[in-house]
């Protein structure tokens, strides 16, 4: 998919699909390889995750109130790092990242995925 391509509900869609078979496909393969299909998951993930990302952005599906918080906080604060406590309308919150996807050896991070966790005061 090429940045000039906005993603539709259908490639969403089609994109769910995909990521089922390959879940089906690891899930269902009983030979002596367990990592067999994996990698395809992890790229599976990494493409959902991005379409409905851009289908976020762009309005086409709705955002949850959790997730119009974290906008919100990305907006107000869009340097924020990993674990840094900010506050937001007399609240604290910490930003936290956790991978979507990683690659077999689990060294390597193929996609990252942003929130924001609120701090107990």
């Amino acid at each position: 998919m090429t940045s000039e391509h906005t993603p539709t509900i259908e490639d969403l869609e089609a994109a769910r699909a995909n990521l089922k078979k390959a879940v089906d496909r690891w899930e269902n393969y009983d030979g002596n390889n367990p990592n067999k299909h994996r990698t395809a998951v992890a790229d599976a993930r990494v493409v959902v995750h991005e379409i409905e990302a851009q289908l976020k952005a762009a309005g086409v599906i709705e955002l949850s109130d959790q997730e119009k918080l974290f906008k919100a906080l990305d907006e107000r604060f869009p340097d924020a790092q990993s674990r840094e406590v900010v506050e937001h309308e007399g609240r604290k919150y910490q930003r936290k990242f956790t991978p979507v996807a990683t690659s077999l050896s689990g060294k390597s991070v193929k996609a990252w995925q942003g929130s924001w966790v609120e701090v107990p005061q």
